[in-house]
């Protein structure tokens, strides 16, 4: 039994999924079947490269993807376990782009003097972070669907942003920032390097080397560490803490829960700045990395995190999904979306084409799993 302030609510989402032994409840997981999708793209894309993706560029590369993948995401999947989501993910990111960068260029506003990256990340992650509280609140109070408001909120975004680049900067892109990883330790948080002593230890065992025979990888895009301290802290909140049983409870039944003491109406809107806080980090990252921002970044992304949390097993309806799966989804469609940079041969729109046919078939799936949990309720 577990106790949600106070009230015993019954068995808790891995007692489901545990129910009936273990094959039974390796069936029941909602990331056993993009596991299978992740191993066989593995194995096509290995074959297909004799290698080369996996090669210390390619991994590098392929990580870079799927990490930027794996930020939004995972935000996205937690906020649809609890019932909720958030099409203004993409349009966040290319605002707290243009915030930043625009900060790194002209100062600080209202006159208050030259921006560092620290204090640029930061005013634009309060701003970020007040956007999703807004937005969860609207949801909230009004009882709209947060499919429409999240929706108006990726229009309104997006237009704020390209008219502010056009006012302030002439121009939807900021180009030729310094490059600030020389000298400030936040942006190489966002945009150095991270696991140089793996190259390094590739190098030193005869590994990562280059046609001069010097070391030809130096590390991972720091995106990586973002990507799985984020992943990691998701996968302890939602399975380990009391926390987790509220955002599962809220998605499952919204007054049920409300009637065993869960804070729904808080659980919903801390989510909604969760999103914002995995936009604002994956903006971050592109923004000291490439010393550039563009009001059109994130085009998209919320419709990709969204295919990706589905696809790793997350139900549209709330209440089911796992952390374990978006990442999965997030190495899967990482490696597909950069196959066409491997595979000169293969359209780059055939990425779409995959997309579209492996989430349907993971919605097929991930209804049966339900099922199969409910007792086909």
């Amino acid at each position: 039994m577990v106790q949600i302030s106070g009230i015993a609510t019954g068995r808790t989402e891995r007692d489901r999924l545990n129910k009936g032994g273990r094959l039974s409840a390796l069936k029941r997981r909602p990331e056993v079947g993009v596991f299978l999708v992740m191993a066989l793209v593995i194995l096509a894309i290995g074959i297909a490269t004799r290698g080369t993706a996996f090669n210390p560029l390619g991994l590098k590369n392929n990580l870079s993807i799927i990490a930027q993948f794996g930020i939004i995401a995972t935000g996205a999947s937690l906020l649809m376990i609890a019932g909720e989501f958030d099409l203004s993910i993409g349009s966040v990111i290319g605002f707290a782009g243009m915030s930043m960068a625009m900060m790194l260029k002209w100062g600080l506003p209202f006159g208050l003097g030259a921006a560092t990256p620290m204090t640029a990340f930061l005013v634009t992650l309060v701003m970020t972070l007040f956007i999703g509280w807004l937005v969860g609140t609207i949801v909230v109070h009004s009882k709209l669907s947060s499919f429409i408001v999240t929706l108006a909120f990726l229009f309104f975004l997006r237009g704020v942003t390209e008219v502010s680049f056009r006012v302030i900067n002439q121009s939807t892109q900021i180009s030729g920032l310094p490059d600030f990883k020389q000298h400030s330790w936040i942006a190489a948080a966002f945009g150095g390097q991270s696991f140089q002593w793996l190259y390094n230890l590739w190098f030193a065992l005869g590994g990562n080397i280059s046609r001069t025979g010097a070391q030809w990888v130096t590390g991972l895009d720091a995106k990586v560490i973002w990507w799985l301290a984020i992943a990691a802290v998701a996968y302890v909140v939602l399975s380990r803490t009391q926390a987790g049983n509220w955002i599962f409870a809220t998605g499952d039944n919204r007054e049920s829960a409300r009637a065993n003491g869960v804070p729904v109406d808080k659980v919903r809107i801390s989510l909604f700045m969760f999103t914002a806080f995995c936009a604002t980090i994956f903006a971050a990252c592109q923004v000291f990395d490439t010393n550039t921002a563009d009001a059109a970044k994130g085009n998209m992304k919320e419709l990709e995190a969204v295919a990706i949390a589905v696809v790793g097993g997350t139900l549209m309806t709330g209440g089911f999904g796992s952390v374990i799966g978006v990442v999965f989804g997030a190495i899967t469609f990482g490696l597909v979306a950069n196959a066409v940079f491997f595979i000169p041969a293969i359209d780059g729109s055939y990425y779409r084409v995959f997309v579209g046919v492996v989430l349907l078939l993971a919605v097929f799936l991930n209804e049966s799993v339900r099922k199969r949990i409910t007792g086909g309720l």
